[in-house]
């Protein structure tokens, strides 16, 4: 092409127009929506992208992408974009493809164009095998392209529920989410929540009084602390968006890219074989006496870091992903802290969600068991803990990755085949010599087993005792499973880091093949 070529100004001018309307739409809509987001306590859809992904990764597609719906004045508000913000970049140099709501347009809520940008990028995160984010912060459907919106939804709920177990999907709440459009967060693998700003809920504060005469905020309702502590909706709540993302970041540095691969692994500064001593002291010998399962957890992983999921619903038990050795494990943990540790019904379903998405991830599962049983009572009986425990049995013996179990201190009853025991396939197990395998308590098999010998005694009290005594010391001493054969070693507490590291790096090249079927039918 010559200087005086006729086409060379046009092409020029056709350039200059297109950097001006990529301009334009990276700005948005105005200042004073900008300006309102910023003082709600939100940032905007660029800018938490921003904050997601690695500086200067960020590929946009779609950008000038505009609705053609017609009617409530709809012809004449035609923005670019149309609500939504999609591409890709990477986090931690690898690749992850993100959607991001922006609610300085229409509220962010979901019309047809909207939802098939969504569609196509979630189309790409899968065939390109990366971790799909979605930023949240939109009104639900758009009311004004009626039931042409709502399918948007459904094409969402289909492409979360294939994509599942095949790349990590992670859902941050950083707005509204009401109605339908809760659910694609549900059927996402992590949840993360913001105070203050981020709601979740099927009906709203005003339908809710209307039906039931209840009256309640948007945060009492589906605020992030109601999710993350009473419904197990969301699995982490921050004050800030800032830390939310910065969080989701580290999430993403522990987890693959796809069902294929394995988690990234790092070369650990921390000696694989470091002596545990502070474990001597952390767990107190006396079965009754509590102590706090994370300190334990600190001690064994590297460097002291773990991330814990979950922290606050159904605290009696830990999950959390960490490192060991420099590989990524998962590792559930009862925590005698709450209600001593027992497996009850949100434990139960909080653990069997962990260990489904450690298996689908090729992450080895490690768990820590110090469990006296299931919770008993009426409540927890009538509500399901038979169908709802049996989700985790169902978890554990459906897992094919590395699993490594160790008995710390008590393992009775059903809960501890539950949790991961040589029966229903762990591929070790260890146990500390404080352990005690049994059907239950010592006192409590004596009242069962001896009870008329005891009820016939001149002295009930010290016959009983005694007969407690004897059990103890003929069926619950430490050793009594590893002599048959139900435990691979009983280590010294000290040495715990350095015999889970070997065995990790043992297991590394596991291989096992579940039978051929469609699905499962696990407990719901």
């Amino acid at each position: 092409m010559t200087a005086d070529d006729p086409a060379a100004p046009d092409i020029r001018a056709r350039v200059a127009q297109l950097r001006g309307l990529r301009e334009q739409v990276r700005r948005g809509p105005d200042e004073k929506a900008t300006a309102s987001q910023h003082a709600k306590g939100k940032l905007t859809a660029r800018e938490r992208i921003e904050l997601l992904l690695d500086e200067g990764t960020f590929t946009e597609v779609e950008p000038l992408r505009r609705h053609r719906a017609t009617g409530f004045g709809l012809e004449d508000r035609r923005p670019h974009t149309d609500g939504v913000v999609t591409g890709w970049g990477t986090v931690h140099g690898r690749t992850v493809f993100v959607y991001a709501h922006d609610f300085r347009i229409f509220g962010g809520a979901l019309g047809e164009a909207h939802a098939e940008k969504i569609h196509r990028i979630m189309d790409r995160a899968l065939a390109a095998g990366a971790p799909l984010v979605s930023l949240n912060d939109g009104a639900g459907a758009r009311i004004q392209e009626g039931v042409t919106a709502l399918s948007g939804y459904g094409g969402i709920f289909r492409r979360n529920a294939r994509a599942s177990g095949v790349i990590p999907q992670i859902s941050v709440m950083l707005g509204p989410c009401a109605g339908g459009a809760a659910y694609s967060p549900a059927l996402t693998d992590f949840v993360f929540m913001v105070r203050e700003t981020s709601q979740m809920f099927i009906t709203g504060p005003d339908v809710v009084q209307a039906v039931t005469g209840e009256k309640v905020t948007l945060g009492g309702l589906g605020g992030a602390d109601v999710h993350a502590e009473v419904s197990g909706v969301a699995h982490f709540a921050y004050d800030d968006e800032e830390t939310c993302l910065e969080e989701v970041r580290y999430l993403l540095s522990l987890l693959p890219q796809n069902n294929r691969e394995t988690a990234p692994a790092v070369h650990p500064e921390d000696p694989v074989d470091r002596p545990c001593d502070p474990l001597l002291d952390l767990v107190p010998a006396g079965g009754h006496r509590p102590y706090d399962m994370r300190r334990v957890v600190e001690e064994i992983v590297d460097d002291g870091e773990y991330l814990e999921i979950h922290e606050r619903w159904a605290a009696n038990v830990i999950v959390a992903l960490a490192r060991i050795g420099g590989q990524v494990v998962g590792i559930v943990a009862n925590q005698p802290l709450v209600l001593a540790g027992v497996l009850d019904i949100d434990a139960s379903e909080k653990a069997a969600r962990f260990v489904q998405m450690c298996d689908a991830f090729n992450i080895p599962l490690v768990t820590l068991v110090d469990v006296p049983g299931f919770l008993p009572g009426v409540d927890q009986e009538h509500n399901g803990i038979i169908r709802r425990g049996a989700k985790l049995l169902y978890a554990y013996c459906n897992a094919t990755v590395p699993r490594i179990s160790l008995i710390l201190r008590k393992a009775y009853g059903g809960a501890y085949i539950v949790m991961d025991s040589r029966s229903v396939g762990a591929d070790l197990s260890f146990a500390w010599p404080s352990n005690e395998i049994a059907v239950m308590g010592a006192e409590g098999a004596a009242n069962v087993i001896f009870r008329r010998r005891i009820q016939a005694a001149d002295d009930p009290e010290a016959t009983r005792r005694q007969l407690v005594k004897e059990y103890k010391a003929e069926l619950m001493h430490p050793y009594y499973a590893a002599e048959r054969g139900l435990l691979d070693d009983v280590v010294d507490p000290v040495e715990t880091r350095r015999v889970l590291a070997e065995s990790l790096r043992m297991l590394r090249t596991k291989h096992a093949d579940l039978a051929s079927r469609k699905h499962g039918n696990p407990p719901q």
